[in-house]
């Protein structure tokens, strides 16, 4: 059973969730700040969290990177903060998606199934044919099978699941061009049509992590208008 962290400070939203959550099979824990959250993630590690910004003693970005600290879990943030700048915080921060209040059930469960989905992506599907298992980018070698990426150092670099998926679609296909909508449709879903700066914000955490030089990227490489290419 998928366990879910709610994270808010209106108890009407926590209520709600957690009545719709449970009614779908999920297993709901709620936390209305966020030093509970943090302490609640650590006590009993979700499978994802649905996390609001406007906390009461913590910025909901200051929360994101305290879980990127430790753990890749799946972070859906929801808020009222319809910014584009706040979107933007939320996934350099970490965040897997964002949805703003106010916001239908049916659709954060759609963006729920979607995340859960990418993490539940089948290693044996990772490497498509004619890809190799394993790929090198800069001083990284990156295991499709076994979804490890390895420096020539021996440091494991953690990936979160949609860097992962995002990632993987690029290495099967090594050398073409993968469009904006096929990256959007495959990893976020068929509704993302237009949110292209999941494509840049993703596409910058990823040469960060795996270029020597992410400002001047040999393997992630910019199609600019139309998607993104893996060099080998």
């Amino acid at each position: 059973m998928t366990r879910i962290l709610v994270v808010d400070d209106e108890p009407q939203i926590l209520r709600a969730l957690r009545i719709n959550l449970r009614a779908r099979g999920y297993d709901v824990e709620v936390a209305d700040s966020g030093r509970a959250a943090l302490k609640a993630a650590a006590g009993h590690p979700p499978d994802l969290v649905v996390l609001d910004l406007g906390l009461p003693d913590l910025d909901g970005t200051e929360v994101i990177r305290g879980l990127r600290g430790w753990t890749g879990v799946p972070i859906i943030v929801l808020s009222g903060r319809a910014g584009s700048e706040d979107k933007v915080a939320a996934l350099d921060a970490g965040a897997d998606d964002y949805v703003t209040k106010p916001f239908g059930v049916d659709e954060l469960l759609a963006r729920i199934r979607a995340v859960t989905r990418r993490l539940a992506g089948s290693p044996a599907d990772a490497a498509g044919p004619g890809s190799a298992a394993t790929q090198r980018i800069g001083r990284h070698t990156v295991d499709l099978a076994d979804r490890v990426v390895t420096r020539d150092d021996g440091v494991e670099v953690k990936l979160t699941p949609t860097q992962w998926a995002m990632l993987e679609k690029l290495l099967r296909h090594p050398g073409k061009l993968v469009s904006q909508r096929q990256l959007l449709h495959e990893v976020w879903g068929p509704e993302y049509h237009d949110e292209t700066n999941y494509l840049r914000q993703y596409m910058a955490q990823l040469r960060r992590k795996l270029e020597d030089d992410p400002a001047r990227p040999r393997h992630l490489i910019t199609e600019p208008g139309m998607g993104y290419r893996y060099r080998p």
